[in-house]
Order: structure tokens, then sequence, then C-alpha cells
């Protein structure tokens, strides 16, 4: 296995009902979620078949899960979620979730807010 082998499922947008302030909870709004999967991916480059790897789209529906159907008050739940159950439902030995709010309730102006 090479310390490089990952698979990354980039910019998943999703809608979700977390936040501190009850308007996030109700309204909802948009959060968009990268994942890096690390496993070794050798068998899967020499045998060319999907149960030598991660399924992609099981990988996305844990996260859409979670991301739609569980609330959490902070990104950081939300991404804890999302590691724990990737971590006890895919044959990975390690993963890398990054959760990004753009519409953050601030008295300013900023791209997003992550974790």
């Amino acid at each position: 296995m090479s310390p490089a082998d990952r698979i990354i499922l980039h910019n998943m947008v999703f809608r979700g009902h977390h936040g501190v302030h009850p308007a996030e909870r109700e309204l909802g709004q948009r959060f968009e979620v990268d994942v890096e999967l690390h496993l070794d991916l050798s068998r899967a480059m020499a045998s060319d078949a999907l149960q030598d790897t991660v399924n992609y789209s099981r990988a996305y529906a844990i996260v859409r899960e979670e991301a739609e159907d569980h609330h959490y008050q902070l990104i950081e739940g939300l991404a804890g979620a999302i590691v724990r159950r990737l971590l006890a439902e895919l044959a990975v030995t390690s993963v890398l979730v990054r959760v990004r709010k753009p519409q953050v309730p601030l008295n300013g102006i900023l791209s997003y807010a992550s974790v």
C-alpha cells in the first residue's frame, strides 16, 4: 500500500438542518463535504473488481444520511458522525472529512467556515 492510496469524494453538496441558531435548524442550508478514504488500492488496481475497493455509492450514502437525515448544532458534530460511520462501515484505514458551511451567520463577509 502506498501512503498516497486514497479515494476522494470532492464537494458533495447537501441541504441540512444544522446550526446553533433556531432559524438554521428550521430553514436548513447548504453544506459541502469532502471525504478522503485511505486504504490499500493495490488489489483493486490489479483485479479491476469492485469487491476489492470501497463502493463510492455507499460512502456517498453514509455522508448524505448524516448531512440530511440527522441534525447537529455544530459542523464539528456532523464531521465527527461522518468519520465514525465511514470507519465503522467501510474497509478503510483512516478518513479525512472536511465540512464547509457557506452561509455563516456572522456580522461580516467570508466564503465559508469549515472543519
